[in-house]
Parts: structure tokens; sequence; C-alpha cells
């Protein structure tokens, strides 16, 4: 069991860096966009350009992983992004803006396809849900840190000199994560029961699991909604509160660690506890946080006053975040083994095409036409149906158990 905690603190400080490095950019955006001159709708296309390529290089990458090991993608991919990102620092223009950001992707889809299920397989099965809320608190954490981070370092140093001092921690990380033993062991395609499979015929296996599809398309229709938030409400509260840029990053990076902490946590300890009682209630806590967060996320942006869009949005998020330790468990508990990184891989590629990979460029083209606060409030609609499909779920979970 030391071994598995000392695993587990190296994979999730990897991810805790990689939602710092990810998210900073986003509390530095009205910096960059004053200084290489972009619009809503371009600077809306810098957060689709990285879930492009990291929804799409997940598939592919987690079908390689369940084959020839895993480590190796979790120390290249966090190598990658940290390279990506100190060289985002170097860019004139939105063009190599958008590249910079694409290699950012490439790198964190490695490591999102494939650490879930090496951090699960490290523990025994009934801890899943509880081992996955910890492990996802680097969401919340580390997108805190980063729009505090990020605003603070860009408003005192500029928005160059702070991606450089992000991007060293991962770096160093990566060393440590090269040196990880694969609990599965040494494998080559030789020794793989579904050595004969192919990525599509497996990927349509998947899908043929009810639990696993509704759990993705909860996912998506989160996703969509979250994603927004997350690139835009740092500007939101700067036009719409007149904050200063460190303020905004500050504000919204320490309301969402509060919230994320409170809820991943609370999310995994009833999970595990009710789960002994209750074998669907990885879905029906998720799909009740979701109801509930919906109307809060919509009134904190109509709030009158800045107080009250503060609470509204704190209490929001922390019904939001009861998802994301039981959301992965499902996808644990259902899928066999040997395919739980094409599984994640999957998930991650169809959550991120159907969610923040479209959502951040659409919020930023309606913001163009109607404004910041109608096409966040439009963008908050898609959580109904996230929660719809974790209701939907609940018929088929235990028919789905592996």
């Amino acid at each position: 069991m030391k071994k598995a905690h000392s695993v587990f603190l190296i994979l999730f400080l990897i991810n805790l860096f990689n939602y710092i490095d990810r998210q900073a950019i986003y509390a530095v955006l009205p910096l960059i966009q004053k200084d290489l001159l972009l619009s809503d709708a371009q600077a809306g296309w810098l957060a689709s350009a990285f879930m492009l390529v990291y929804m799409f290089a997940a598939l592919p990458i987690g079908y390689l992983a369940d084959r020839y090991g895993r480590v190796l993608w979790i120390s290249l991919g966090a190598t990658l992004w940290s390279l990506s990102t100190a060289m985002t620092a170097l860019c004139g223009n939105f063009t190599s803006l958008f590249s910079t950001r694409a290699a950012v992707g490439i790198g964190e889809s490695c490591y999102g396809a494939v650490s879930p299920s090496f951090v699960c397989e490290m523990y025994p099965p009934e801890k899943s849900g509880m081992i996955m809320a910890l492990f996802s608190l680097a969401i919340p954490v580390g997108s805190a840190l980063g729009y505090i981070g990020g605003g603070v370092l860009g408003q005192k140093w500029g928005w160059r000199d702070a991606f450089i001092f992000l991007s060293i921690p991962s770096l160093i990380l990566a060393a440590f994560a090269s040196r990880l033993q694969d609990p599965r062991g040494k494998r080559t395609l030789l020794d793989h029961p579904l050595k004969k499979s192919t990525l599509t015929r497996e990927t349509q296996a998947l899908f043929s699991i009810p639990s696993y599809a509704l759990t993705t398309f909860a996912g998506a229709a989160m996703t969509f909604a979250l994603g927004g938030f997350a690139v835009w409400m740092p500007s939101f509260f700067h036009r719409q509160w007149h904050l200063s840029v460190a303020k905004a990053g500050i504000i919204f990076g320490a309301l969402t660690v509060l919230s994320g902490v409170i809820g991943s946590y609370f999310g995994g300890f009833l999970s595990e506890r009710l789960i002994k009682v209750n074998p669907k209630s990885y879905f029906m806590i998720s799909g009740l946080g979701l109801l509930i967060g919906m109307p809060l996320a919509i009134f904190s942006l109509l709030a009158p006053s800045l107080k009250s869009a503060l609470v509204s949005l704190f209490v929001a998020e922390i019904f939001l975040f009861l998802n994301m330790g039981p959301l992965n468990a499902i996808i644990v508990a259902v899928t066999p083994t040997t395919q739980r990184s094409l599984a994640f891989g999957a998930n991650m590629l169809l959550i991120h095409a159907l969610g923040d990979a479209i959502s951040p460029t659409l919020i930023g083209y309606l913001s163009d036409l109607a404004g910041l606060k109608i096409a966040l409030i439009s963008a908050s609609l898609f959580l109904g149906p996230a929660s719809a499909f974790c209701f939907w779920g609940m018929k088929h979970y235990q028919n789905d158990l592996i």
C-alpha cells in the first residue's frame, strides 16, 4: 500500500500541473488579446486548438498504451506539454500561439488517456470511487492555481515570463514518472489478449456498453458548459465587475479550488458509502449534482451584485464537482482491465469533441454578437442533458458491471 501511495502522489502532482499549465492561459487572456490584438473568436480558438488535438490524440494513445505499457506515455506527455508551455512565451501572433496550444494538447492527452486506469489498478476495486475522487481533486486545485498563478505572474512579470516559470515543475515531474513501474507489468503486442482486434472494433465494443456510453454523453454535455466557464469566467469578471486581470484570476481560482475540493471529496465520500447499499449511487450522485448546479450557475451570471454572483457560483461548483470521482469510477467498473486506457481515451475524445473543443469558440462568436453574459447562460443549459444521461444510466449500471 505504501508503494501505491507513492505512485499516487507522483501521478497526482503531474495531474495538478497538467491543469495548471492548461488553465493559466485563460487568466492572462486579456493581456494576450491586448498584446496580439486578438478578437474573442480568436481567443476562443486557442482553447479549441488545445482540445482538438487533445481529444483526437487520446484514442490512439490509449490503444497503444494498453498494448505496449503506459509509463512511456506518462513521462513523454509531461515532457512535451512542459516544453510547449515554455514555447508559448515566444509567440508573436495568433498562428504561433495556436500551434503551441495544440502541442500542449498532444502532451496532455498522453497523460489523460493513461493515468486514471494506472492509478485505479494500484488499489482494490471497492476503493475506486474515492481514489478517483481524490485523483480528480487535481482538476479544481490545478485549475485554480493556474488561474491564480497565471493572473498574478502575468500581472507582475508579463504573460510571457509567466509561461516560462509555470513550465518547469512538470518537466521535473516527468523525470520521476519515467521510473514508475506499470502494475500490469511489461507488455508486448503478443501478450495482449485482444492482439487481433482493431482500434475500431474495440471502440465500438466499448460504446455498446450502455453505462459507458451514457457516462461519456453526460461528460460531453457537462464539459460543454464547464469548458466554456473555464475559459471565459475570468474575462466575465473582468468585464462585468471591472476587476483587474490578477484579481479576476485570484477570485475565480479561489472559488474553483475551494468548491472543487469540497465537491470532489464529498462526491467520492458519498459514493463510497452509498455504493454498498445502492449500486446505482455513482450515477445518482452525479445526476443530482448536475441538476442542482445548473440553475445556480445561471443565477451567478444574472446576479445583481458581485457578492451574490460569487456565492451562487461557489455553491454551483460544489454540486457540479460531485461527479468527478463517480463518473470515472463507472468507466473502471464497466470496462475490461485490458481496455481501460482505450476506454479513457475514447471517453476523452467524445466528451471534448462534443464539449469544450467547440464551446469556447461558439461562446466567443456568440459573445461578439450578443454579449458574454448571454453566451455563458446559453452554455449553462447543457448541464440539463448531462443530468438526464446520468439518471438514464441508473437503469443499466448493474447489468454492465464486469
